[in-house]
């Protein structure tokens, strides 16, 4: 008996990698701005307020994020409510970051990331005609910025929106 539960293969353990990553993945608060065209052809400019909230599942191989913001034309109008589901590790099989998004607009999918420094980068996986890169990068103990940028049919990445950050203690 004991040989065949010692032959069972066995769950693995947090590693750096996942030390590293939580860095980035700090409970927050922010503000920022929607480019013109940011959510699509015509879209208006837009300012943002949201918040995001983490926690380490499977003995802290997986963080998981539920994000929302709220977003309002210039003159204060408000336009909708977005909600994010996120969860991210370390994959060591492929020896890099993956991470999996579920959003309030049905958008589903998987990005790989990497981390150089202060600067956190995930991007989408495939070459579907619209790809994303969300960038975090931590200006210290308390504040970070957090961009999203998309690629339209295999063109240059160009900014959607930009938020400033800011750590919010439990």
């Amino acid at each position: 008996m004991t040989t065949v539960i010692t032959a069972a293969p066995r769950p693995i353990e947090a590693e750096a990698e996942m030390r590293d990553l939580a860095r980035f993945h700090r409970d927050v608060t922010w503000t920022g701005t929607i480019q013109p065209g940011g959510m699509g052809p015509g879209s208006p400019r837009m300012t943002a307020v949201g918040e995001g909230r983490h926690e380490l599942i499977q003995d802290g191989l997986w963080i998981v994020g539920n994000y929302q913001q709220d977003q309002f034309l210039t003159d204060g109008t408000f336009v909708l409510h977005w909600q994010l589901h996120w969860v991210a590790g370390w994959d060591p099989s492929a020896q890099e970051y993956r991470a999996t998004v579920a959003d309030n607009y049905g958008h589903a999918e998987i990005l790989r990331g990497w981390i150089d420094g202060d600067l956190l980068t995930f991007q989408s996986m495939v070459n579907s005609p619209v790809r994303i890169r969300l960038l975090w990068h931590i200006a210290d103990a308390h504040t970070m910025t957090w961009r999203n940028e998309a690629s339209i049919h295999g063109g240059p990445f160009n900014l959607v929106e930009r938020y400033e950050c800011h750590t919010v203690e439990r």
